[in-house]
């Protein structure tokens, strides 16, 4: 047997130790799940390290492992605002939203976001569903493709096969399980996976930093190579209002993410909450400032250059692990991507099923038969956005910036009107919903025509809650009583 041969047999074992355990906590939890409310929220039954991990290790994705260091490496130190703002906002998700989003739900029997929307403003037309599973299907299948154009890297690196082979593989190792487990069992995976690629995205850079030297060796190769290692803007490089704009471009898009939204309506009991704040900061703050580390060692290690930066994670594991180690390291990102891919494929398809399915194909549909279309939908899902990744034209980075950005502008502004507002009404909500996602989705055009660099999410954020406010206000059978 060749060494490569012997490499990748290694490698397979780890993977396959790593996707029984996987398997065994899907078998165990799937006769948990017997009715749609426990597959789409766990019946509302998750204790507070649950409800933390499963918030903050589905939110991650390949962008922790791939893509965000990736632009480290490129960028510097500068480039660490994303994550800041990732932190600000999730604090700021947990402490404003998570609290009133579960009682409210609980309150109006909601499963899905578009029939808390459509319960909180009283609208009996359908429109907020239509309006809500259109933006969730065209957002969430970019998204979902950016996790398979990841596995697909991933799968590459790990047996040498091609990119097209690797994502197919990659999908028929997340479709199985999110079909037979839903919610409970993601939440359980999640908590497992969560803490191990926690352990992994500190081991790396640490082992690989101390091989190098130590961060001093590190920090003289980052400055060396033209990359700043302060957080603070220069005058003659990137000012104050583009800092701002990355921390506000991704933090803000966090009010209005279904698949981490809706983690905070299965918690067993408000008076939870808080603890499971205190875990889940912790553990993303730990986990983002090790991925910039490793996008800072990068830049030293490689020397400042790379063909690919995106390959920056898996090819510092490769040239510095034997390979069973290399496939046990290297399940982290299988782990995350499968964290994101999965959680997404459930809201997208529990949308589906609770908006178009039940609402307008079969009214009569029993829980059961739902529990199946939703399973039905994983599949189909995972197909379509199969297909997406099968020709990738862009980075991780961009494609997951474009869906992050779309959905945060959709249902960010409309989440916290709903929740802070009683003046908000069915027409402001269906022109937050359509206003906020047509201009992010269509902002990047504007950018690249006017040469502007202002990330879709703010004006998309801003012009939902614009438009929430204005034709409520303008719609109101009374005078506006709120100031917006």
């Amino acid at each position: 047997m060749t060494t490569a041969m012997s490499g990748y047999l290694y490698e397979f074992l780890a993977i396959l130790l790593y996707l029984s355990v996987l398997a065994v906590i899907g078998v165990l939890s799937f006769r948990k799940n017997q009715t749609a409310s426990d597959y789409m929220i766990g019946g509302r039954g998750l204790n507070f390290w649950l409800t933390a991990l499963a918030a903050h290790a589905s939110d991650m994705s390949s962008w922790m492992f791939i893509a965000y260091p990736s632009t480290v490496f490129l960028l510097g130190m500068q480039q660490a605002w994303a994550a800041i703002g990732l932190l600000v906002f999730m604090l700021l998700n947990w402490l404003l939203v998570a609290p009133k989003i579960r009682v409210a739900t609980e309150q109006y029997n909601s499963m899905t976001f578009s029939s808390f929307f459509e319960n909180r403003v009283s609208d009996r037309s359908g429109l907020i569903r239509l309006f809500t599973s259109f933006m969730c299907i065209f957002f969430y299948t970019i998204y979902i493709s950016a996790g398979i154009y990841g596995m697909g890297i991933l799968m590459e690196s790990l047996f040498g096969l091609s990119y097209h082979w690797g994502i197919i593989l990659g999908m028929l190792v997340v479709v199985p399980y999110v079909f037979a487990g839903g919610y409970t069992t993601l939440a359980w995976i999640d908590l497992f996976q969560g803490l191990f690629l926690m352990v992994v995205i500190i081991l790396v850079p640490l082992i690989i930093m101390a091989k190098m030297g130590g961060w001093g060796v590190v920090a003289q190769g980052i400055t060396s190579h033209g990359r700043s290692l302060s957080l603070l803007p220069a005058a003659s490089g990137t000012t104050w209002p583009q800092v701002l704009a990355i921390a506000g471009g991704w933090g803000l898009g966090y009010f209005g993410q279904p698949h981490i939204v809706t983690k905070f309506m299965g918690i067993r009991n408000v008076s939870e909450i808080g603890k499971a704040t205190i875990v889940g900061m912790c553990w993303m703050l730990v986990a983002l400032s090790f991925a910039t580390l490793v996008g800072l060692v990068g830049i030293t290690y490689f020397s400042g250059s790379m063909a690919n930066p995106e390959e920056l994670f898996v090819a510092m594991v490769r040239e510095n692990f034997n390979p069973f180690v290399i496939g046990i390291f290297l399940c982290a990102i299988l782990a995350v991507t499968i964290n994101a891919m999965s959680s997404q494929v459930l809201v997208l398809t529990s949308s589906f099923t609770e908006d178009i399915y039940k609402k307008i194909l079969r009214k009569d549909a029993s829980s059961n038969e739902r529990l199946w279309v939703s399973r039905m939908g994983v599949v189909v899902a995972s197909l379509i956005s199969l297909g997406i990744a099968f020709d990738p034209q862009t980075t991780i980075y961009s494609l997951v910036l474009y869906a992050w950005s779309g959905l945060g502008s959709s249902f960010g502004p409309l989440v916290l009107m709903s929740l802070y507002s009683k003046s908000v009404n069915k027409y402001g909500a269906w022109a937050g919903i359509l206003v906020g996602g047509v201009l992010s989705a269509t902002w990047p055009y504007f950018n690249h025509l006017l040469g502007w660099t202002l990330p879709p999410l703010i004006p998309g954020f801003a012009g939902g809650l614009f438009a929430i406010a204005a034709v409520s206000c303008l719609t109101s059978t009374t005078r506006c009583k709120e100031v917006y």
